[in-house]
């Protein structure tokens, strides 16, 4: 039988990978994978062809800023530079953190919204290629002129297309 120090580490152990994605600033807490993105997530990836796209990254510029769609601003708790504004918003601006999202985890967040937190999924307000946008604006914070490798399974340099 588990101590209760045990049950303690346990629990925090299992808390900061639900909230990895949904607290900001400093106090962000320890770096740990989020989960994996479920089924109806896991094989959707960035077009490839997009990683370079000047026009689609700013219009995810817009979008991120509300200047598209009003009804969405990401800024408006993420930052307009990816530093929080609003406690609980994850900092796009750390790459060691960014780059454990893959590009369907990004998506899949994005859409659905992250569980306990009060990041709502945009599903409803954005097409699919909108929250596509958002991903490629949203990890040039953290991991400008990367790329998500599916192959890889990681990011790489936007030159090693």
């Amino acid at each position: 039988m588990a101590t209760r120090m045990e049950l303690v580490r346990m629990a925090l152990v299992m808390t900061g990978g639900l909230l990895v994605g949904c607290t900001g600033g400093e106090g962000e807490g320890p770096i740990v994978p989020p989960p994996p993105a479920p089924a109806e997530y896991a094989d959707k990836h960035m077009p490839s062809e997009w990683w370079g796209d000047a026009q689609k990254l700013e219009e995810g510029r817009k979008l991120y800023l509300g200047e598209a769609n009003p009804d969405v601003k990401c800024g408006s708790c993420h930052g307009n530079d990816g530093k929080p504004v609003k406690a609980g918003a994850t900092d796009f601006r750390n790459p060691e953190r960014m780059k454990l999202y893959s590009d369907s985890v990004w998506f899949w967040r994005i859409s659905e919204g992250v569980p306990n937190t009060k990041m709502k999924g945009w599903k409803s307000k954005l097409s699919e290629e909108d929250r596509w946008k958002l991903v490629l604006y949203e990890r040039n914070f953290g991991l400008p002129g990367k790329m998500w490798s599916d192959e890889q399974k990681q990011w790489v340099d936007q030159s090693a297309k």
